[in-house]
């Protein structure tokens, strides 16, 4: 590109917010305009985001500028569609939204803005001319990458059963008895069970590729005592072999850059603080059990946003996300 794709964050102050910052100050054709943040506005980037300095001179805001080309919503539930009503922004900048206000095809939110639902293994052709992007959950995305394969096959005939873990982060920087230090610590504990919010986004991505899936989805979400990352592990019934299942999954994801189906089982380490998702197969009887594992803040948040930023504006999906894992 010969000119740099001028960006807008608000919500800047939150762990999103924050991953987000650190990824495309890295990115080769993106610029920060601004990031804001009321609570924080004037204060260096730095001094909330400490890992920061050295790094970047960027002062938090509290007015938005209109000289940006994306703006990306790093804020609660209720809060994008609250900020969008209360700001006008220009119709030519594209919005990344990354709470789940418009993620639902029946949202109940107005707007006069269309979001298409960002998850570039299912939508990508669509989010190339999207003019809006609702950037999916972190849940939502581990869970819908372990399902997608068979779905697009219509092999998924009956009730899906999901247990996952994530990190603290996955409950956002706000204050509360759950993710207290002392408490998170040395504890694990169950919560949301078979109600979490992110069925919806899952159900209406597998009725995507099946019209006809009327299944349950029992999903049992974790709460983890460590930082960043999700395990997924999935099971269903199926008739199909080791080998076919490999290969559905292998010719699904071929051309997806961020996706592995790897032969060993993997570990959380290997994800974390990358965009990647390692899938797992194994079968057990009439059991095909996917173990899908994303990091928390990365593909299943800011790192998504920003495959989602390079696929709206043409760049290589892959560009500003060749991240390094944590290897220990």
């Amino acid at each position: 590109m010969s000119s740099k794709i001028k960006v807008g964050i608000a919500g800047g102050a939150g762990y999103t917010g924050g991953e987000l910052i650190r990824i495309l100050l890295n990115h080769p054709h993106a610029e920060i305009i601004f990031a804001h943040s009321k609570s924080n506005a004037g204060n260096p980037v730095s001094d909330v985001h400490t890992d920061l300095l050295g790094e970047t001179e960027i002062k938090f805001s509290s007015s938005l500028s209109e000289n940006i080309d994306v703006l990306f919503l790093c804020m609660g539930h209720g809060e994008s569609v609250k900020f969008l009503s209360e700001n006008k922004i220009d119709k030519k900048v594209k919005v990344i939204d990354l709470s789940q206000d418009f993620r639902l095809d029946h949202s109940s939110f107005a707007t006069d803005r269309k979001f298409i639902y960002g998850l570039p293994e299912l939508n990508r052709d669509k989010i190339r001319n999207a003019g809006n992007i609702a950037n999916p959950g972190c849940f939502a995305t581990a869970i819908q990458l372990a399902l997608l394969p068979v779905a697009g096959k219509n092999l998924l005939n009956d009730e899906v059963h999901v247990s996952a873990v994530t990190g603290s982060t996955g409950a956002g920087q706000s204050l509360s008895a759950t993710n207290h230090f002392t408490w998170r610590n040395n504890n694990i504990s169950i919560y949301k069970a078979f109600q979490h919010q992110h069925l919806g986004e899952i159900v209406q991505s597998i009725k995507q590729l099946q019209n006809n899936f009327s299944s349950d989805i029992n999903f049992i979400p974790y709460r983890g005592n460590f930082t960043r990352g999700i395990l997924a592990a999935v099971y269903l019934n199926s008739k199909l072999t080791l080998d076919e299942a490999k290969k559905i999954y292998t010719d699904y994801y071929k051309s997806h850059p961020f996706v592995i189906v790897s032969g060993k089982n993997p570990d959380l380490k290997q994800v974390v603080n990358t965009n990647k998702c390692i899938l797992y197969l194994e079968k057990q009887g009439g059991k095909l059990f996917i173990q899908s594992i994303i990091d928390n803040l990365t593909k299943g948040a800011s790192g998504q946003a920003v495959q989602n930023l390079n696929l709206i504006f043409g760049l290589d999906e892959t560009t500003g996300l060749k991240l390094k894992p944590s290897a220990f």
